[in-house]
């Protein structure tokens, strides 16, 4: 029987960091490829321009550390509106079987498997909100259409979240040895008692209240008056997870805080307790948020 010592949390950290848009999620990750790690982004977003902007102020050293694949659908104009080529949800699913492409410039790439890459590396999502985007598109034309050609928008929907789903089940499983983080933006969501919630957003309602399950770790990225951070204590509207209660800090600042965390994560039996009172963190609402965009 193996004992915890043992357990694959000491090794791989898997890691939902949500946030509203213009919080700093994507500049963020810079402080982790200034820690050393190599960083595989999979580009949903096209959005990479602050990373690389940190990283040329703050660790210029680490630019080779970042590799990127961007993954957008094509979209061309017509008559009838915008036509889409939906290959960005699948080109991303080889990328996660085998990292291997030809560049731009013709040079062959080839970074092997991601389940393999080790606790060295860290494979990105950036972000989940577009690549569910990417999932619907590749879902619609394959939903069944009748003699009309008319679809049940549901079944295009429930194809996209089965889809995401078992992407996210594949990236924190045990077999996928390599760190991982998802980012992903805040839907706001009436809850039945009345309430709001802030859940990640992804295709439809239906998916984004489970999305949390499959981390162990979700942190959000906040701005409050002014002030960029990433807390790791749930409150009232969102509900977060620290598997590290009494070594993880409630805040950390922006600049390090990824870092800071995965050191926590990685190395919890060396980290210090912290000692912090245990009050609610000052609450940021759906208002303050898009205040920040």
């Amino acid at each position: 029987m193996p004992s915890l010592t043992k357990h694959k949390s000491f090794e791989y950290t898997k890691l939902l960091v949500e946030g509203d848009s213009g919080t700093g999620k994507s500049g963020s990750l810079a402080s982790l490829a200034g820690s050393g790690y190599e960083l595989r982004i999979l580009d949903y977003d096209n959005g990479l321009e602050s990373l690389k902007q940190y990283i040329i102020r703050d660790y210029p050293e680490a630019l080779s550390r970042v590799e990127y694949r961007t993954l957008r659908d094509r979209r061309r104009a017509s008559a009838a509106g915008p036509i889409v080529s939906p290959k960005a949800f699948v080109s991303g699913l080889k990328m996660l079987d085998h990292w291997k492409y030809t560049s731009s410039d013709g040079e062959e790439i080839d970074l092997g498997k991601p389940a393999e890459w080790g606790p060295e590396c860290i494979l990105v999502i950036d972000s989940l909100t577009f690549m569910s985007d990417a999932a619907y598109d590749w879902a619609d034309p394959l939903a069944p259409r009748s003699a009309q050609g008319g679809v049940d928008k549901r079944q295009i929907f429930g194809m996209a979240q089965e889809a995401v789903e078992n992407v996210l089940a594949l990236l924190t499983s045990e077999a996928f040895e390599t760190n991982v983080i998802v980012m992903s933006h805040i839907k706001y969501m009436d809850t039945p008692d009345g309430n709001t919630k802030a859940y990640p957003t992804s295709v439809g309602k239906a998916l984004s209240p489970v999305i949390p399950r499959y981390f162990n770790t979700v942190v959000q990225c906040v701005t409050i008056n002014g002030k960029r951070s990433f807390r790791t204590k749930a409150t009232p509207l969102i509900d977060l997870k620290n598997p590290a209660p009494f070594k993880m800090k409630s805040t950390f600042p922006l600049g390090t805080g990824l870092a800071d965390i995965f050191k926590v994560l990685r190395n919890p039996l060396e980290a210090e307790d912290v000692d912090e009172p245990d009050t609610d963190d000052e609450e940021a609402t759906p208002q303050q948020a898009t205040a920040a965009e």
